[in-house]
């Protein structure tokens, strides 16, 4: 396949923007701050939950959790005699202009079981690994869903093949239907460690809270901009010209299947 640019410039009417020039560039003004903005809150927030998890996770936890899995695997997941299975990632939620959100109605469309692990530390990585490790090992395809935050880690985990799910919950998004099970993997860190650090824990909770949603207000800035630049730009687009070249390019594409 040969990489091409698509040039959809050629669907403006340069004519008529020509006199919009000033207005245009004023909508940007400020649009690349917002962003950065909104990226520095997202990584404040990320390192403070990264603490909390680290302080939190002791091996005697880690333990726990996949001794846990393993019972969950033994009851749910039965060894099948093909060839082991295959993982794809997929994100299910987001930080959006919106706020925090998660497709949890993707969940429950493939999945009739749904597992909720009660997180409100990001605990849940460990305890999904194991579970996919078993499901894969057992033949079965599996849909990892990673952390926005933490794309290398683990959140929520779908089994369609045996309409399985385990999706992490916490207070600020909770899984809003009634689960098949729910795990408290809260309940299941040092109780001694909870108690000890409680003040701490709170704090950088409430701090971490606050910049997700400075973050959300500085992509809701952002949207108002880009709004604004579509609301000059659109009146001056050839959008049947723009509908043409995307089906003569999905046929192309069709084509070759």
């Amino acid at each position: 396949m040969v990489e091409r640019y698509v040039n959809l410039g050629d669907c403006y009417d340069r004519a008529g923007l020509q006199p919009l020039r000033q207005e245009l560039m004023g909508c940007m003004k400020g649009y690349k701050a917002c962003y950065q903005r909104a990226y520095r809150c997202l990584t404040a927030a990320a390192q403070i939950g990264e603490d909390l998890r680290s302080l939190l996770l002791t091996p005697a936890l880690e333990a726990k959790m996949a001794k846990r899995a393993r019972g969950i695997l033994s009851r749910e997941v039965k060894k099948g005699d093909g060839e082991a299975g295959r993982a794809v990632q997929r994100f299910l939620g987001g930080v959006t202009w919106k706020g925090v959100l998660c497709q949890f109605e993707t969940v429950d469309t493939l999945c009739k079981r749904v597992y909720e692990l009660a997180d409100t530390y990001g605990l849940a990585h460990s305890m999904l690994t194991h579970l996919a490790a078993g499901a894969l090992a057992a033949g079965h395809d599996v849909i990892v869903c990673p952390s926005p935050l933490f794309p290398d880690r683990m959140e929520h985990l779908l089994i369609p093949s045996l309409s399985l799910a385990f999706v992490s919950a916490s207070p600020s998004l909770p899984y809003p239907k009634r689960p098949y099970r729910r795990i408290r993997l809260d309940a299941m860190a040092d109780a001694e460690l909870l108690r000890r650090n409680k003040a701490r824990l709170k704090f950088s909770r409430k701090v971490s809270a606050a910049l997700v949603e400075e973050a959300v207000d500085s992509l809701a800035q952002a949207k108002a901009m880009h709004d604004e630049l579509e609301g000059l730009y659109n009146p001056h687009v050839d959008f049947d010209r723009v509908y043409q070249t995307a089906q003569a390019i999905t046929d192309e594409l069709t084509a070759r299947l």
